[in-house]
């Protein structure tokens, strides 16, 4: 088992530029999934926008990134990350998820997702918001 945390920036149609440009900076390879590509588009005009993407380089260099459906708060530089968890198996992230959820805020709780055996996202008790996954065939 092994469990790898990541930052995870938050954007506004902005994410593919991003990731390009960090991949510019630090090499690697780039992956990108948009709300149409997996399925989940809320807004038509979101369709190409990113919902999962990352840049990882043989170096060590990791970071994945997103666009906040405009149906979300958003405001640049504001909530501008989260902390992504990702296990290797369901048993691995559940027991992570369960200490990390005492005393926070759920906002989706842990469950099966279509990118993933279970995702789940919260807001712990200092104010630190992660994304809890298992990880799978786009984690580079």
């Amino acid at each position: 088992m092994s469990v790898k945390s990541v930052t995870h920036l938050n954007f506004r149609g902005e994410a593919r530029a991003a990731l390009v440009f960090y991949r510019s900076v630090f090499g690697g390879d780039l992956a990108v999934v948009t709300y149409g590509d997996a399925g989940a588009v809320p807004d038509p005009a979101e369709s190409g926008q990113v919902m999962w993407g990352q840049v990882v380089s043989g170096d060590g260099f990791h970071v994945m990134a997103y666009d906040v459906p405009a149906r979300l708060p958003w405001k640049r530089g504001e909530n501008a990350f989260f902390v992504s968890l990702r296990g290797q198996t369901a048993q691995e992230v559940t027991a992570y998820w369960e200490k990390l959820s005492a005393g926070a805020a759920v906002a989706r709780p842990l469950a099966p997702a279509p990118w993933s055996a279970l995702y789940g996202m919260l807001t712990d008790r200092f104010g630190v918001t992660w994304v809890v996954d298992v990880a799978n065939g786009h984690d580079g």
